[in-house]
């Protein structure tokens, strides 16, 4: 047996590993578990690689999403339903290329970016990861307090408050055993589903005018494309591309081509069920949203509450279905929402900083160390602007998350479209076109928005010129910065290798990575990443 073997510049403890066998050696527990997993069925195989796709999944059901959808569809009615399609579509696309990211080189995205840029650059990633996982935990902490408010009818800065008191239980019940804890978490977050599925039926939304909004793309009216930015930054995270890649090297996977090849299908057919899911909820809640608020009879008091709709004022949406007790099951589905989506936050935040800085900290600390800063500002924007301010915040932070993809997203596409890292396991030509032009066109539509809406705001505002042109001297250079940054990262050519080809080092030929009973040995399951509670 001829190997070679090469310890990944970037940190971690992985090591990308090639072997070339002729003959699988007698005892070789790799093959051994190859041969194992071959004889059992594909439905037992597919089974123990479900879990990573369906954690990250929660992620697209937490309430930065049902606060964008719940607005998207009072303002908007069924208009941008095309959003969530593409935004969906766009997501399992690249929720895919992070878990083949994963298993084909046993190091996930942070730890590459660790090893592939300069100081600078990568300290810069590493502060825009660390704001995108603050960015979408101030969702969860306000979604969590509107639903105390609701429950018990304690203010929201209040509720803010008991979120950090929320950590440290949701801490002590894992103990108990988190698969158990997600099950219970996911009944309640699919009580919510079934509630705006059962309104829908009753409201009966014109299916036409659906199947158009989520087939015609079209931004009209006021607000439009602001909406769709929000929904798309809500629906795409770039902390979950990180989080993804990650959770993966948690599955024991057969070390060669063939294991690699059928890992990353499981893993694909996982994250469609569960994307596909998210979907149908989130049409349905803009769909529920879009049909009550448009309503030709609406009241007087819904219709108020349409024109500012928030998640604090959302249960009445379910009167049709739950009567009295609508606001009650609400509440308790939007605390588990909020409160499940703190377990993705950590993990996220948990694998960020030991991939950046090969710095681990314990679950609780990363945990409240991050809640408490997602605190702040939504503690202070609750105290000054009520309920209807913590509801804009979360629409400013999906924006936020929208506008910082770029930096999570291009890396990736890079990184899985390079053969010097995935070797045979990279995109294929299809797969980039379309993933590149989807990914071209959001970060074109942010950059659009930016440009436009900061200078409507220059023309429209009362403040003196003085003003107007001091704030253009700070602001524009930034957008300058936004833009180089991004034509940087999509242009600079990657330098690091973490593919070794067997073929320029062994005489025997190798066609396509696993012809002629050659194997190409990896080592995607990381013993450091193995403490997640996922069994094997």
């Amino acid at each position: 047996m001829a190997s070679l073997q090469q310890q990944g510049s970037g940190g971690g403890n992985s090591n990308r590993v090639v072997a070339v066998v002729q003959t699988p050696p007698a005892g070789n527990k790799d093959f051994d578990q190859e041969d194992q997993l071959q004889q059992e069925p594909g439905w037992k195989n597919f089974l123990k690689h479900v879990g990573p796709g369906f954690l990250v999944s929660l992620a697209y059901l937490d309430p930065g999403n049902l606060e964008t959808d719940l607005q998207a569809g009072a303002n908007h009615g069924y208009e941008l339903l095309w959003v969530i399609l593409v935004g969906l579509v766009f997501a399992l696309i690249i929720q895919s290329l992070a878990a083949n990211l994963g298993v084909s080189t046993g190091k996930h995205l942070a730890e590459h970016c660790k090893a592939e840029y300069p100081i600078f650059v990568k300290f810069s990633l590493w502060i825009l990861a660390e704001l995108a996982v603050i960015a979408a935990d101030i969702p969860e902490v306000i979604g969590t307090a509107f639903a105390l408010n609701i429950l018990f009818k304690i203010p929201v800065w209040v509720g803010v408050l008991c979120t950090g008191c929320s950590t440290l239980l949701l801490l002590g019940l894992q103990k108990y055993g988190v698969r158990k804890l997600e099950l219970l978490i996911a009944i309640l977050v699919f009580i919510m589903a079934a509630c705006f599925f059962g309104e829908l039926s009753y409201v009966n939304p014109p299916a036409k005018e659906v199947m158009k909004g989520m087939f015609v793309p079209k931004l009209s009216g006021q607000g439009a494309t602001g909406d769709a930015i929000a929904l798309l930054g809500a629906l795409v995270m770039p902390h979950n591309l990180f989080l993804h890649s990650a959770l993966v090297l948690s599955r024991k996977i057969p070390n060669s081509v063939r294991g690699i090849n059928d890992a990353c299908r499981y893993f694909l057919i996982e994250s469609g069920f569960a994307l596909f899911v998210a979907f149908l909820i989130n049409v349905a809640v803009i769909s529920v949203s879009g049909t009550v608020c448009l309503a030709d009879d609406l009241s007087s008091e819904n219709e108020d509450r349409c024109s500012d709709l928030t998640l604090n004022s959302a249960s009445f949406l379910l009167k049709n279905v739950l009567g009295k007790s609508s606001s009650t099951v609400y509440a308790i589905a939007l605390l588990a929402s909020g409160q499940s989506s703190t377990i993705t936050g950590t993990y996220a935040g948990q694998y960020i900083m030991q991939g950046f800085l090969e710095l681990k900290m314990r679950k609780w600390t990363r945990n409240l160390m991050t809640r408490c800063i997602a605190i702040t500002p939504s503690l202070v924007v609750s105290i000054i602007g009520g309920s209807s301010g913590a509801g804009r915040l979360i629409i400013i932070a999906s924006m936020i998350l929208s506008f910082e993809l770029p930096f999570a997203l291009i890396p990736l596409l890079k990184f899985s479209t390079s053969a010097t890292k995935m070797g045979p396991h990279k995109n294929s030509i299809y797969i980039i076109v379309f993933s590149w032009i989807l990914g071209l066109g959001i970060i074109g539509i942010n950059i659009y928005y930016l440009s436009t809406a900061f200078v409507g705001w220059l023309i429209d505002n009362d403040l003196p010129k003085v003003g107007n042109v001091f704030i253009g001297i700070l602001v524009f250079p930034l957008m300058a910065i936004y833009v180089i940054s991004v034509i940087y990262l999509m242009f600079r050519k990657d330098r690091v290798v973490t593919f070794i080809d067997p073929t320029k080092s062994d005489p025997i030929a190798m066609e396509n990575g696993h012809q002629g009973g050659v194997e190409m040995q990896n080592a995607p399951y990381r013993e450091d990443l193995a403490d997640i509670p996922f069994p094997n």
